[in-house]
Formats: structure tokens, sequence, C-alpha cells
């Protein structure tokens, strides 16, 4: 897994965390700051997560 992935999650992680502080205050939806910051943890954990797995022949 490179590098690069994972700093581009972390930083959608960190737009997402910014945009659901801005809907905490009244300035962007809530409906959709909630769903897009527990999509990007979401994909973060799945793609830390993954792995190649040989089930057998």
């Amino acid at each position: 897994m490179s590098k690069f992935k994972i700093l581009a999650m972390l930083l959608l992680i960190v737009c997402s965390f910014f945009l659901h502080l801005l809907a905490l205050m009244d300035t962007f939806p809530l409906i959709l700051s909630i769903p897009l910051l527990f999509g990007s943890f979401f994909l973060f954990f799945m793609m830390i997560n993954y792995r190649n797995k040989f089930k057998g022949f």
C-alpha cells in the first residue's frame, strides 16, 4: 500500500471533519456532512485492512 493513498485518505478525513464542524455551526448541511465523514472513515479503515488472501485450491 503506497504512502500516497494513506496520505490522500487522511486528507479526505481532515476535510470531512472540517465540513462537519461547519455543519455543527449551521453553515453547511448536516445531512451531507455526516455521510461524508462516515464514508471517509469507512474507506480509510477498509483500505488499511485490505489483504490479498489465498483461499486455497
